[in-house]
C-alpha cells in the first residue's frame, strides 16, 4: 500500500483553507504536516483543527514554508501569496494545486513558466459539476451559430475580493474556445452609460456580490427568439475542498506541467 501523500495547506485560516483542514482530515491517503498562512495572521500559533472546527489536530498555523519534507501544497491564498509559493515548489518538485484566483496574464505565464520543474493544477473552481457546465458551454458556443450573444453572470458573498470570480473567467474561456476566439480580445467586462449596441462576437460579464452566496454562475446564449441558459448554484463551500482533494491525489506520480480540473476529471 502507498503511503500517505504529505500535504501543506496554504492560507490555513480562510474559508476555504479550514475547510481543506476539515476535509483532509476525513480523506484517507492524504496527511496533513502544516497549515500555512500569512506573516501578519492574527491565527498564528493557533491549533489548525480547532480553527477548522474540529478536534485538535497540534498542528499550528506559521508563516514559515516547512523544512520536514512533504509532497503537494494546496493554495487558495492570493495571487501575490501563491507566486511566492511557486518559487518553492518550483525548487522542490512539488505538487502545486492552485484555486487561488485574480492572476494576471504575467502571473498565468509565471504559472506555466513553474510548470516545467513541478506538477501544477489550476482551476478557478474545482468542483465537478462547474468542469461538467464548462465542457457543456464550450460544447455550446461551437455548436450554436455566432449570432447567439454570450453573457456570462455570478454572484458571490460580499467578501469576495476579485471580480469576475475565477470560475466566469473559466467559463468564459470555454466560450472563447468553443468560437475558437481569444477571451482577452473578445471579453466585455464592464458597461456603464451610453455604451452603445452590443459588440458582435464579444462574451459580457456581470459580477454581483451580498450576503454569504457562495457561489451563483450563468452562461446565457441569446440568440433571435430563443435563449439557452446554462447554469450551476454552489451551496456548500465543501465541494471545492472535495475536488481539491481529488486533484492533489490523482496528481501523484504525474509528470511536471500545469493541469486543470478538466484534466482531472478527464474531460478534456
Amino acid at each position: 500500500m502507498a503511503l500517505p501523500l504529505k500535504i501543506a495547506i496554504a492560507g490555513a485560516s480562510g474559508r476555504m483553507g479550514r475547510m481543506l483542514v476539515k476535509a483532509a482530515s476525513q480523506q484517507p491517503g492524504l496527511k496533513l504536516i502544516a497549515a500555512l498562512d500569512g506573516p501578519h495572521s492574527e491565527f498564528l500559533g493557533e491549533d489548525s483543527g480547532l480553527l477548522a472546527g474540529i478536534a485538535a489536530n497540534q498542528i499550528v498555523l506559521q508563516s514559515h514554508f516547512p523544512t520536514e519534507p512533504f509532497d503537494a501544497l494546496l493554495d487558495f491564498t492570493t495571487p501575490v501569496a501563491t507566486k511566492v509559493y511557486l518559487e518553492h515548489s518550483s525548487k522542490l518538485g512539488l505538487i502545486h494545486v492552485i484555486g487561488t484566483t485574480g492572476f494576471s496574464a504575467a502571473d498565468l505565464a509565471l504559472i506555466q513558466q513553474k510548470s516545467e520543474t513541478c506538477c501544477i493544477i489550476r482551476s478557478g473552481n474545482m468542483s465537478l459539476g462547474v468542469n461538467l457546465l464548462a465542457a457543456l458551454v464550450k460544447k455550446a458556443a461551437q455548436s450554436l451559430d455566432p449570432s447567439f450573444d454570450i453573457e456570462i453572470v455570478e454572484m458571490h458573498h460580499r467578501m469576495k475580493i476579485d471580480a469576475p470570480s475565477g470560475t466566469a473567467l473559466l467559463l468564459g474561456e470555454a466560450a472563447a474556445e468553443g468560437r475558437h476566439i481569444s477571451l482577452s480580445d473578445h471579453s466585455v467586462r464592464v458597461r456603464d452609460g451610453e455604451t452603445g449596441a452590443r459588440v458582435d462576437g464579444t462574451i459580457g460579464f456581470a459580477s454581483l456580490r451580498g450576503g454569504t452566496v457562495v457561489g451563483d454562475h450563468s452562461v446565457t446564449f441569446a440568440g433571435n427568439g430563443e435563449r439557452l441558459v446554462l447554469s450551476h448554484i454552489a451551496e456548500d463551500r465543501s465541494l471545492f475542498a472535495q475536488g481539491a482533494l481529488k486533484a492533489t491525489l490523482w496528481a501523484r506520480g504525474k509528470a511536471n506541467g500545469l493541469y486543470s480540473m478538466m484534466d482531472v476529471l478527464d474531460l478534456s
